[in-house]
């Protein structure tokens, strides 16, 4: 069991990680380049912002569901669905405002 909640604290770490560096160092080389073929220079900063908040946002999520692991919660899920739902949907927003597309 403690294993586990190491595990989810660990990627929760590594996601938010991911996401701040995204965010406060701009690091679009960072993400696949048919995902920012299409973003304008000047929107760089605003795009990264957001994809890194996405990021973070998951991680929290995952985070979230190891501190209920940890309490020995049975609602462990809810964290880890919402985290996903939200940061997923900053993620889509983001990508379809900036690259003009999902998928690329």
């Amino acid at each position: 069991m403690i294993v586990g909640v190491i595990i989810e604290f660990l990627v929760a770490a590594l996601i938010i990680t991911i996401g701040l560096v995204l965010w406060i160092k701009k690091k679009i080389s960072w993400v696949h380049s048919y995902h920012h073929t299409h973003v304008k220079e000047e929107d760089v900063p605003a795009y990264t912002r957001a994809l890194g908040i996405g990021l973070i946002v998951i991680g929290l999520g995952i985070a979230g569901t190891g501190v209920l692991d940890l309490l020995y919660i049975g609602l462990w899920w809810i964290p880890l669905l919402v985290g996903f739902v939200v940061g997923l949907a900053i993620l889509c927003v983001a990508q379809k405002k900036y690259n003009g597309s999902i998928f690329g």
